[in-house]
């Protein structure tokens, strides 16, 4: 077992039940904890074994009991499992996704027997493999008998109204209403639902004798390794600071009571039941103590690479100098050529150096092996003289692995929408109809499941639940009623007839379209150069699948006689800007100029440095035309864009003005095409007319989307979400001072950024000010499109090097902006705000592998217009990726 010093990467709920799976099964166990993980009280090991459930092909089953007991062993149903913890039942179908299983297990029930047990995948729903029997572990830590349940009540009751009446004495009226709710929603979880939902924070109340994580291991078969002893105390009591701190002001506020409060044991109390066991303490500086005892201690001495910025002969130099010190090296690299061109380069400086694919070579002393691989930064252990260099070391950017393509096979199917009593849907054959829910129907003695859809007249048609494939869904039930179809009537079939005769009227104006645009010749850009595949392989991330179809489908457009006008839409993240600037590199390259709009300054001035560092090692002038820039710095821009001088400007409307000409304009790539006013779109008409155009959007307008599903504009897709890339979890909820503090301190706490949206520019100082009140520890500052430019320009770049922690702004950070760092986003007063709005803000966080979180708030005792509340709905219910 490794524990580690890192308090960010906390060990999972999941993980830890996996662990115990493992060590019930009486498998070799490897754990990577961290020291705030190791110091969690935890329910009775034993407790937790008795509920195993255990569920075999062929036995009998009853489902009332099942459904029952999986509550109770802490799942939570739903309509369809979508994540590990949940199950759902639809007539004789049981679906469980077990916390300890990649894919979710299917139980078919012939009456009362189990007919079929077999997995399934969650997106496609189509069967993985059969089953003879599965295992379902408990989803929840905690799970009492009905003695345990009115004992812990009583606790909690008598520490509740101890606590209303110091705080009625106090005045607190407010604090003593929230501690009596919370003994009101105690009292309803356990007694009305009989369930402990959520009761772990109230484990004190349930379980008198605790236990350690560490508690689970034999501590005579048990080895624990603590990596960095000295720092796992240093993160040790800054978790233990963070939770007393944490739970201070809620005990303060009347958020919890004084019982929860003792859910860490103390730093020192988890130090010395480590020094009881068989601990090995691992530094990686050659002097350093281990601050609490341990049975061994190595101190592995290790090294950075220096940084060569671009120079080869410093490289050569170092190399040659591990050459005679019989070192042996690995060098990373991004792709196989440029890996094969650095091992000819290497060669004619006379050192041996070999470029390989295979793992399992040895490098020899003094051999140099050249590899694709990635890490972040290089390394050196002077013990065992062996190096590792990083691409990033050598090039001063950091290079991230590139994964073997994924190709898809057959038709990509999407998760079905999930249908609720109420919604109108369309069958394939009978029409529009409204659905019931599923019934069970009894014929020749055999029970199965139906969709019951009703139609006009109040006939019913019965669906089999295996035939979902020929159900489509129309709108919610909440939606204007449309006109429902009747059936054994022809309407439907009439209906049909007449969209078929529609489309064809349609499709003979596109052609009449398309054989306009065909008559007009654009520009046939020539081949891919030798610069243009540099350049794409000096892209530092893994492309996706549907990235590189989008890359060679404008590559196509651009090479052929048409005028490009092509729409990429993806969602937030997934590599639109990446096609833009290949596409850019490649207009340049046949003389073009390119013209990048995009809808913020704060967005222009981003998008300008990313062009800068990817173009610095090409003979490529990039300008910015904003309000960043000075009035005479624009002057000479437009001056050069006249010339021919500037290949790339990208600017905000500011390139719409009537002074700005092109000498020979290519490619306008225009982000986010719906922020534009109708005066712009005007202007645009004019530019478009025989240039190649692409637009990049997250949330197409209805009519660019229209245009491109009708195939007068080409689309491309993005649907794969990037390496690594996870969704943002996403809260809708009352405003909440303590919440907003806690979320706060919880991303400083792992090193991150917080954007808190506040959109009202007069009171915006004030609401910057309560918030540095809420956070004394963190760097507060604010930012709004009314600022003054230089002032905005140094507010932003503080941001992004990580000066300021807490950036209080308005909505000019919703489109585009890119800070890996920032994954926390509170979003103030958000039922005032569009849906495409939100979305797009949201998008601002979850940027790296990092979990981001989103909260949108809404003032206390607000009663929110319908409108509002089906936006945060909609916002709160689509957080997958994609």
């Amino acid at each position: 077992i490794f524990v580690q010093a890192d308090i960010h990467s906390n060990l999972l709920e999941q993980q830890r039940i996996s662990v115990l799976k493992a060590l019930l099964e009486r498998q070799q166990v490897t754990v990577v904890t961290t020291m705030a993980a190791c110091m969690n009280h935890l329910a009775a090991f034993e407790d937790w074994l008795k509920n195993i459930m255990v569920i075999e092909s062929g036995c009998e089953l009853d489902l009332e009991k099942l459904k029952k007991d999986l509550v109770l062993l802490g799942y939570e149903r739903t309509g369809q499992v979508e994540g590990p913890g949940q199950f759902a039942v639809r007539g004789g179908i049981i679906d469980i996704f077990p916390l300890t299983e990649e894919n979710p297990i299917r139980i078919e029930m012939w009456g009362e027997e189990v007919d079929s047990l077999r997995s399934f995948d969650v997106e496609s729903q189509r069967s993985i493999e059969n089953l003879e029997s599965v295992r379902i572990y408990p989803a929840a830590e905690l799970i009492p008998d009905g003695a345990q349940r009115e004992k812990a009540l009583e606790r909690i009751r008598k520490e509740a109204e101890q606590s209303e009446k110091i705080f009625r004495k106090e005045g607190k009226t407010e604090e003593a209403a929230r501690i009596r709710n919370l003994l009101q929603d105690c009292r309803d979880q356990i007694e009305e639902l009989g369930e402990p939902l959520s009761m772990e924070g109230f484990i004190d109340y349930f379980v008198r004798e605790k236990t350690s994580f560490l508690d689970y291991f034999d501590p005579e078969t048990t080895l624990f390794f603590l990596d960095e002893p000295n720092r796992l105390l240093e993160s040790g009591d800054a978790a233990e600071m963070e939770f007393r701190e944490s739970m201070q002001h809620r005990l303060e506020k009347g958020y919890v009571l004084p019982g929860q409060a003792g859910l860490l044991f103390s730093c020192h109390e988890t130090a010395a039941a480590l020094c009881r066991r068989n601990a090995v303490g691992l530094c990686t500086l050659e002097n350093a103590r281990a601050p609490f005892a341990v049975s061994g201690k190595y101190s592995l001495t290790v090294r950075s690479v220096n940084p060569y910025n671009n120079s080869f002969e410093y490289l050569v130099k170092d190399l040659k100098q591990w050459k005679r010190e019989g070192y042996r090296v690995i060098l990373m690299s991004a792709s196989r050529t440029r890996g094969n061109r650095l091992a000819g380069d290497l060669m004619q400086e006379g050192l041996s150096s070999y470029y390989t694919e295979n793992p399992e070579r040895d490098v020899q002393s003094g051999e140099i092996l050249i590899t694709c691989g990635n890490i972040k930064k290089g390394y050196e252990y002077p013990l065992i003289k062996f190096v590792v260099i990083a691409e990033s070391d050598i090039f001063g950017q950091e290079q991230k692995k590139k994964k073997k393509r994924r190709r898809y096979e057959g038709k990509h199917i999407a998760s079905f929408t999930e249908l609720s009593v109420g919604d109108f849907v369309v069958h394939e054959n009978h029409g529009l109809g409204v659905y019931k829910g599923i019934e069970k129907v009894e014929v020749d003695h055999i029970t199965k499941d139906y969709m019951k859809i009703e139609y006009a007249g109040g006939s019913s048609l019965f669906v089999p639940a295996t035939q979902l494939d020929v159900i489509q869904k129309y709108a919610d039930g909440d939606a204007k009623p449309p006109k429902l179809n009747k059936l054994g009537t022809q309407e439907w079939n009439r209906t049909k007839s007449r969209v078929r005769s529609a489309v064809r009227v349609i499709a003979q104006d596109l052609v009449a379209l398309y054989a306009r645009r065909q008559r007009k010749d654009g520009f046939v850009y020539s081949e891919d150069t030798v610069w243009q595949r540099e350049f794409e392989e000096m892209f530092p991330f893994e492309e996706t699948e549907d990235q590189l179809l989008a890359i060679e489908a404008v590559k196509q457009d651009m090479q052929s006689h048409k005028i490009m006008d092509r729409l990429i839409c993806g969602d937030v993240g997934y590599g639109k800007t990446e096609i833009a600037i290949r596409a850019a590199f490649k207009a340049v390259q046949d003389g073009k100029q390119v013209a990048y709009l995009v809808p913020t300054t704060i967005l222009a001035q981003q998008h300008y440095n990313t062009f800068a560092q990817r173009m610095k090692d090409f003979p490529v002038r990039v300008d910015l035309m904003c309000r960043f820039r000075t009035a005479a710095e624009q002057k000479k821009t437009v001056a050069d864009l006249k010339k021919g001088m500037v290949d790339i400007v990208i600017g905000t409307h500011r390139l719409l003005s009537k002074d700005v000409e092109y000498k020979n304009l290519g490619l306008l790539i225009i982000d986010e095409e719906q922020r534009f006013g109708v005066t712009h779109k005007e202007k645009l008409k004019q530019l478009k007319s025989d240039i190649d155009v692409m637009t990049l959007t997250a949330t197409p307008i209805p009519r660019t989307l229209h245009m491109s599903l009708v195939g007068i504009r080409d689309m491309s897709v993005l649907e794969e979400a990037p390496q690594e890339r996870v969704p943002i979890q996403t809260y809708v909820m009352e405003y909440n001072e303590e919440m907003v503090r806690e979320a706060i301190s919880r991303e400083l706490s792992r090193g991150g950024q917080v954007y808190y949206v506040y959109n009202k520019v007069n009171s915006i100082v004030e609401m910057t000010n309560t918030i540095a009140k809420l956070v004394p520890q963190a760097q507060v500052a604010f930012a709004h499109g009314q600022m003054k430019e230089r002032e905005l320009e140094n507010i932003m770049y503080d941001f992004i090097n990580g000066d300021i922690d807490v950036l209080v702004t308005t909505t000019i950070i919703e489109t585009g902006l890119d800070i890996s760092n920032v994954n926390t986003m509170i979003i103030h007063d958000a039922d005032t705000m569009g849906l495409s709005q939100l979305y797009q803000l949201r998008g601002r966080v979850g940027r790296s592998n990092r979990t981001a979180y989103a909260f949108l708030m809404y003032r206390r005792n607000k009663m929110l217009k319908e409108i509002a509340e089906k936006r945060l709905s909609a916002i709160r219910e689509f957080t997958e990726l994609g």
